[in-house]
């Protein structure tokens, strides 16, 4: 069993706290963890905005604070981000996440992240072997 409590990761476990423009992300599950997925709690500041698209993994995202919206770059289809939305991106879906008001979601990653990874300019992150290799 794994037990792990949000707030002490915060205050002592930064290795599991990453950040990058404009967003924070509370890694409480990791690939190393052999779940076969991992889990973030992550803030996404009010007033920004991303474009993302995770060529290499899946992602389920529940809105559990804020507002704001999605839009799917392959169909220009918009839907509303408040809390009890999930949205799946379930084709590798490249999107622009905009957050209203600071957004504070549940995402899960399949498979799942190291804890290393960083976006790259295309809002993707390197697949699993890549970032074992640059490691």
């Amino acid at each position: 069993m794994i037990v792990r409590d949000f707030n002490k990761i915060v205050k002592d476990e930064r290795d599991r706290v990453v950040s990058d423009a404009k967003w924070t992300s509370v890694r409480m599950l990791l690939a190393d963890d052999g779940m076969g997925f991992s889990f973030h709690i992550t803030f996404l500041e009010a007033g920004s905005e991303h474009t993302f698209e995770y060529k290499n993994h899946f992602e389920s995202v529940y809105c559990m604070q804020g507002k704001g919206s999605i839009t799917d770059l392959a169909t220009g289809e918009t839907h509303e981000i408040t809390p009890g939305v999930m949205y799946a991106l379930n084709e590798h879906d490249r999107h622009v996440l905009r957050a209203e008001e600071e957004l504070v979601m549940a995402c899960c990653f399949n498979p799942p992240v190291t804890g290393n990874e960083v976006h790259r300019e295309d809002g993707s992150y390197a697949a699993p072997e890549d970032v074992k290799a640059e490691a």
